[in-house]
């Protein structure tokens, strides 16, 4: 059991996503971020079905860095509204578990 979390959050493109993730990364709020390439996602927005091509960050980070970290990645999207969405990650390594914990 652990207090680690991976947080979703999607960004307009890839200059985006780096940027978000090397400053979740350098400010100690994140042990690591996955860029996953572009992504297809539908959605509705304001009462339409809106598609677009976006980038997934994975985001490794703990519980009790969670609310820093929303706020951070907030101030640097460009989205009114961005997906930030913190997932329990309620197993897993030890060893990568305990190297998280430490990096935040």
């Amino acid at each position: 059991m652990t207090d680690s979390v991976v947080v979703f959050c999607t960004c307009e493109d890839r200059q985006q996503a780096a940027r978000i993730a090397e400053a979740l990364v350098e400010g100690g709020l994140a042990a690591c971020v996955n860029i996953l390439p572009e992504i297809h996602s539908v959605y509705r927005w304001q009462g339409n079905v809106e598609t677009a091509a976006e980038v997934l960050l994975l985001i490794k980070t703990t519980g009790d860095r969670f609310p820093a970290l929303r706020d951070r990645v907030q101030q640097l999207h460009t989205y009114d509204t961005p997906e930030i969405v913190a997932v329990p990650i309620i197993d897993g390594s030890e060893k990568y578990l305990s190297w998280l914990r430490e990096q935040v």
